[in-house]
């Protein structure tokens, strides 16, 4: 602790020094406490210290990648002229120096988050400290609500600190309690010039591969002039490993050092990028140097403007990583690289006008990323779903659905969404639980090592960009990769610690081609893939299309696809990376998708009806199914009427009149009385057609339906009773005509009757309780439109008139009373003969 206290007695002139006091002194008196601060304030130095003296425990420090996990420990440990693992330790996935002086230990959030699983209450640990909570991180996300829950219930004497540059933090003050304090300290950044750099229109950003080799020249292009222009080391923004390790390669050659700098490195040419050197200096790197981490010497930024973003298609289960456009927020975070130390410039490769149509914010992780992981975490701390848990941003119910289906498939929950003894295995492993579940089974089928390979590959981009991964697996053990061998060994390690290894090793999964197709599967068993109809385009059991473009994998019946992607507009998407497989390693890899099914369908005019075996959305076999179920059966007509119409059934004088009877009654009393539109119709059929249904093979024996009697079903009682008295069928006139209601517009019932059929009637009776007058269509002699009325009584004192003397002379022989009101209804002419 002295050691610690001596640091903080003469600190390093970092910002954030002027307002520690301030933060220790909310820390020890509320508990929780927020602290912004801009990139390069040293919040990340000299908080963590400061706490540890303050509440004389140790402090654990999270932070988004193990590279900013390891460098900040050797920051600290450096200042205090000490090893890492002394004071200032670390613990990251693979690697771990912590000693029992430990009083800082730097991890990143995936790590503390499976210690809090196994152990909610932190022993040992005084204070945590969520350092970059503005990349919105899903684990960071997940572990900020699952320690303000373990605080408020286990640890109410366990500090909580969230610090970052751009954190909303009020909202993150909200979620930490009542009465956390908000700490801002300002920063002390440089001025920074901007140098707009668009590429040229030959220079596209992106190709349906990635990211363009054009384009990847560009920006080599402005580094180097960057190089001529400047002074100082260069520090050059790309999407992701393969970009840098593309661009490094086309800056190499010249005055300056090139050092690449992403995650898949080894951590001692990591930590070359990091220290200063005595020549000038090209750092070329991915995100991670975006926040949380220092490269000296810096005064130079060189932006791509693109980021690496999970996106998933929840439609057709394609998850993985995209490029994309940064945010506002994450270009003026890469460019305040620039000015930590003095004046600088930051050369963005895009232009003014696109920068200004940027978002503003990068989107939470939880919001676009596929979410099998966070699913398993909220279960395994019986949080399913993040129901009861203050999160910043709830999961999208659609994402955390399938997420929950695919875990179900896996085993690692139950159909209640309980965490089984088998997730705990998968989430133990601290990796993807699709990566986990294959490194498991796996191990048990093909032996812990090839296994692990296989694994490690796929971790590793699948393969390397190879879409033949069987290929890619035999290269990689001919000379691949330090960094593959490595994590294999770790993935190794893992597989025969928890037991079950090398159990048994099933004969048709013996072959490399196989074992690796087998592994595959087991990672991804909704992407097993069968060839559609000896093409090129293939049938995923998830239900996606995909097309294979050649190599040497074309031909191949079945495919375990470790990565594909879809191009917007596409209807099918790219497998790039796929291994060779068989039918039985299908069977046995996706077994959780296996079905025996009544499929039931109406197709091209008949009922097709058979007993169907599917590997989720692929057929493997069917048979007849002579007895289908009333409902499937149901079921299929109501999808034939609905592709091809009520017309299919029969509709007779007797049914249409009274749908429309029952429409009119609908529109004009609503419920209990039946919607009957071909809407409703199509969504209730096995309701009124049902029970007639159970014959029906084929549409003549759809045309011999009774459609009235169906319809009838529909009636609601006791209400049915009053059908004649609400919605006559018929109405007699003061002729003793009973004359048909016209109910084909539902909000004008019509009467037709002849001008002499009415005589003396004050009035048609209103239909529907009385709520709906009925129209009458008064028609001439001759049974021509003379008039429109729904007030006798008024056309009698002024329309009549006009009628009368326009037919009277036209038809003579009918009489024409000068007051109908009182005069005698007839259907006989003046002479007595019967009209």
């Amino acid at each position: 602790m002295s050691d610690l206290s001596a640091l903080l007695a003469a600190p390093p002139s970092l910002p954030v020094a002027e307002g520690l006091a301030d933060l220790v002194q909310a820390v020890t008196s509320g508990g929780t406490a927020v602290l912004q601060s801009p990139p390069g304030s040293g919040k990340t130095t000299l908080v963590p210290p400061a706490l540890a003296v303050a509440l004389g425990g140790r402090v654990v420090v999270t932070q988004p990648r193990r590279i900013a996990a390891r460098a900040a420990a050797r920051r600290l440990a450096g200042l205090l002229g000490q090893p890492v693992g002394r004071v200032a330790g670390f613990s990251v996935r693979g690697e771990r120096q912590v000693g029992e002086e430990t009083l800082v230990e730097m991890v990143t959030a995936g790590t503390l988050l499976r210690r809090l699983q196994r152990d909610p209450e932190l022993p040992g640990v005084r204070a945590v400290v969520l350092d970059e909570v503005h990349e919105r991180q899903v684990d960071s996300d997940l572990l900020l609500a699952m320690l303000v829950e373990a605080r408020a219930t286990l640890r109410e004497d366990l500090a909580l600190v969230a610090m970052s540059a751009t954190v909303e933090a009020d909202r993150v003050a909200a979620l930490l309690g009542e009465g956390t304090a908000v700490v801002t300290v300002p920063g002390a950044l440089h001025p920074v010039e901007t140098v707009w750099c668009p590429p040229p229109r030959t220079a596209p950003r992106f190709t349906p591969r990635g990211t363009s080799p054009e384009f990847l020249a560009h920006v080599a292009g402005v580094a180097h002039r960057a190089l001529a222009e400047q002074d100082g080391d260069v520090l050059v923004f790309l999407p992701g490993a393969r970009e840098v390790d593309d661009v490094a390669a086309r800056l190499r050659g010249g005055e300056a050092t090139v050092l690449p700098l992403h995650g898949r490195l080894p951590a001692a040419e990591q930590d070359r990028a990091l220290r200063p050197g005595a020549d000038r200096r090209v750092v070329v790197s991915t995100a991670v140097a975006e926040s949380s981490l220092t490269v000296p010497g810096v005064r130079v930024v060189v932006d791509a403007g693109l980021a690496r973003q999970p996106r998933t298609d929840h439609h057709r289960g394609l998850a993985g990583l995209v490029t994309r456009s940064v945010s506002q927020a994450a270009a003026e975070q890469r460019a305040g690289r620039a000015g930590r130390q003095g004046p600088g410039t930051v050369y963005r490769c895009w232009s003014a006008a696109e920068h200004a149509m940027l978002a503003p914010h990068p989107e939470p992780e939880i919001a676009t990323a596929d979410l099998a992981g966070p699913m398993l975490e909220l279960a395994l701390w019986g949080a399913p779903g993040g129901r009861g848990l203050a999160l910043l941003d709830p999961p999208p119910a659609q994402a955390a659905a399938a997420a929950t289906e695919l875990l179900v498939e896996l085993g690692a929950l139950d159909a209640e969404g309980t965490a089984t003894p088998r997730g705990r295995a998968i989430a133990d492993v601290g990796a993807d639980p699709r990566l986990a579940r294959a490194l498991l089974d796996g191990a048990r089928a093909v032996g812990a090592r090839t296994a692990a390979e296989v694994v490690a590959m796929l971790a590793d981009d699948g393969g390397g960009g190879d879409a033949d991964l069987t290929a890619a697996l035999r290269r990689l053990r001919a000379g691949g990769r330090s960094g593959w061998r490595r994590e294999a060994d770790r993935w190794e390690r893992l597989a025969t610690r928890r037991g079950g290894a090398d159990a048994r090793r099933d004969d048709h999964v013996t072959q490399l081609d196989l074992a690796v197709g087998l592994v595959t599967a087991l990672a991804h068993p909704d992407r097993v893939a069968r060839r559609r109809q000896n093409s090129d385009h293939y049938l995923l059991a998830g239900g996606a299309g995909a097309r294979l473009a050649g190599g040497t994998l074309a031909g191949t019946e079945w495919l375990a696809v470790a990565d594909a992607t879809r191009a917007p507009g596409e209807r099918d998407a790219l497998i790039r990376s796929a291994a060779p497989i068989d039918e039985a390693t299908a069977r046995e890899a996706a077994a959780g998708l296996l079905r025996t099914v009544e499929d039931v369908a109406w197709r091209e005019g008949r009922l097709v009806a058979r007993r169907v075996e599917r590997l989720g959305a692929i057929e493997l076999a069917s048979e007849p199914l002579p007895r289908p179920s009333a409902a499937l059966v149901a079921a299929a007509v109501q999808d034939g009427l609905r592709r091809e119409g009520l017309d299919l059934v029969p509709w007779p004088a007797g049914a249409v009149s009274l749908r429309r009877r029952l429409a009119f009654l609908h529109a004009a009393l609503g419920a209990p009385w039946p919607d009957v539109s071909d809407d409703a119709l199509l969504e209730r059929v096995e309701q009124w057609l049902g029970p007639d249904l159970a014959g029906v093979r084929s549409n003549r024996d759809l045309a011999r339906l009774d459609t009235t009697t169906a319809l009838r079903r529909l009636l609601p009682w006791p209400e049915a009773g009053r059908l004649d008295e609400l919605a006559p069928e018929r109405v007699t006139v003061p002729a003793g005509s009973a004359l048909r209601v016209d109910y084909s517009d539902p909000s004008r019932p019509t009467l037709a009757a002849r001008l002499q059929e009415v005589f003396g009637w004050g009035g048609a009776p209103a239909l529907a309780g009385g709520r709906v007058p009925l129209v009458l269509e008064l028609l001439s002699p001759a049974r021509r439109p003379a008039a429109v009325t729904a007030d006798l009584a008024g056309f009698w004192r002024t329309g009549y008139p006009g009628v009368r003397a326009d037919l009277r002379g036209r038809y003579p022989r009918h009489p024409w009373p000068e007051d109908p009101a009182t005069a005698a209804p007839t259907t006989r002419t003046s002479n007595g003969r019967r009209t």
